[in-house]
C-alpha cells in the first residue's frame, strides 16, 4: 500500500484519546484513490492524482492511494484498508469500478464511492459521466477544417469513447470531403501499438490525427510534429507537448471535478446517482488554438459552442 501523508500512529493516538468515529460527521475522514494504472507518465490519472493532493491540503486530511488495481480481490483488499484507516470518500479513477462499487456498497454503508464513467450507481456509489460526444464534435470541426489530404485519422482507446462519434460527425459537419479511418488499440496505454497504427495511417496520407489514449496520446502528438502533420490533444490542454502539431485538445477537467465532489460529500450535497458534465457545467472545454487555424474556424467554433451551452444542440442537430 501507498500513502500520501502517513502518520498513522499519530492518528491512532488521537482517535484512542478522544474515542472518535471517523464516520460519524458525515464529513469527509480521509480520503481514498484507486487507480487501474500507473500514475507517472499517464496524463489521466496525473490529473486525478493532483486532485487529491488538493483535496488533502484544502482539508488537512490523510488521502491513501493503489495504483495498478484492477481485481474484484485487489479491489477488496484495497478497500478494507482505507476503511481501516478511517476513509470515508474513495475515488475510483476507472469505469471498471462501477460494477466491484456496487458489490462492496451494502458492506460499507458509511462510505461514499465515486468512480467515472459508468451506468451504476446506488445509495452510496456515485458516477461522474463525460458528454464527451459534444467535445470530439467540436474537435472533429476543426480538424474538418485543417485537413488539407481530406483524410483524418482516428486512433481510439475503446470503441464505447463516445468522443469517436462526435469527432467523426464534426469532421463530417465542416468537411463533407473528408474520409476518416479509424482504429482501436483496446488498452489505454498501449503506446507501441498506437505508433504502428499512427504509421499505417500516415502511410494512406492521413495528415490530421485525433488519438485518444490516455497514456499514448502525448506519443502520437509528438511524432505528427515530427512529420509535421497536425493532431488534437486528449484529456488536458497538450499544447506545450507538441505546439507545432496541436490544432487545440479536448480537455476533462477531472482534476476540478474531483475536487468539487469532494466539496460536494462535505457539505452533504453528494447523492449516490448518475452524474452528466458538459461544457455548460465548465469541466468539459476544448483547449488553446493552434496559430495555423483560421480566425474564422475559431469563431465558428467558439460561437457553436456558445450556442450549445444555451441549446443542448449541436450545429448539425440545428
Amino acid at each position: 500500500m501507498k500513502y500520501i501523508h502517513y502518520p498513522l500512529i499519530l492518528l491512532f493516538l488521537i482517535c484512542t484519546l478522544s474515542a472518535c468515529s471517523y464516520f460519524e460527521t458525515g464529513q469527509i475522514q480521509n480520503v481514498g484513490f484507486i487507480t487501474d494504472a500507473e500514475i507517472d507518465n499517464n496524463p489521466w490519472t496525473e490529473q486525478g492524482y493532483q486532485a487529491m493532493l488538493e483535496i488533502s491540503d484544502e482539508y488537512d486530511i490523510n488521502v491513501y492511494y493503489e495504483e495498478n488495481v484492477e481485481t474484484m480481490h485487489q479491489v477488496q483488499q484495497t478497500v478494507d484498508q482505507f476503511v481501516h484507516n478511517g476513509v470515508n470518500l474513495i475515488y475510483g479513477h476507472s469505469n471498471i469500478y462501477g460494477e466491484y462499487f456496487m458489490t462492496l456498497a451494502e458492506s460499507y454503508p458509511d462510505v461514499q464511492f465515486v468512480y467515472v464513467n459508468g451506468g451504476e450507481s446506488g445509495e452510496n456509489v456515485t458516477s461522474l459521466n463525460f458528454n464527451a460526444h459534444a467535445m470530439g464534435f467540436f474537435a472533429g470541426m476543426v480538424a474538418g477544417n485543417m485537413t488539407e489530404s481530406n483524410q483524418i485519422g482516428i486512433i481510439a482507446a475503446y470503441s464505447w469513447q463516445p468522443e469517436t462519434e462526435g469527432f467523426f460527425e464534426g469532421v463530417i459537419h465542416a468537411n463533407k470531403d473528408a474520409d476518416i479511418s479509424l482504429n482501436y488499440i483496446n488498452d489505454w496505454n498501449n503506446n507501441d501499438l498506437a505508433l504502428e497504427v499512427y504509421a499505417m495511417m500516415k502511410e494512406q496520407g492521413v495528415d490530421v490525427f485525433y488519438p485518444i489514449g490516455d497514456a499514448f496520446s502525448e506519443s502520437i502528438l509528438r511524432e505528427a510534429e515530427n512529420d509535421n502533420f497536425y493532431a488534437i490533444g486528449y484529456m488536458t490542454d497538450q499544447m506545450d507537448v507538441a505546439p507545432d502539431a496541436v490544432l487545440t485538445s479536448t480537455i476533462q477537467h477531472i482534476r476540478e471535478l474531483y475536487k468539487s465532489v469532494a466539496d460536494d460529500f462535505n457539505s452533504g450535497d453528494l447523492e449516490g446517482k448518475i452524474y452528466t458534465y458538459d461544457f455548460k457545467d465548465g469541466f468539459i472545454s476544448l483547449g488553446e488554438f493552434h496559430s495555423a487555424v483560421p480566425n474564422n474556424v475559431k469563431m465558428q467554433v467558439e460561437e457553436d459552442i456558445e450556442a450549445y451551452i444555451d441549446t443542448g444542440l449541436l450545429p448539425n442537430e440545428y
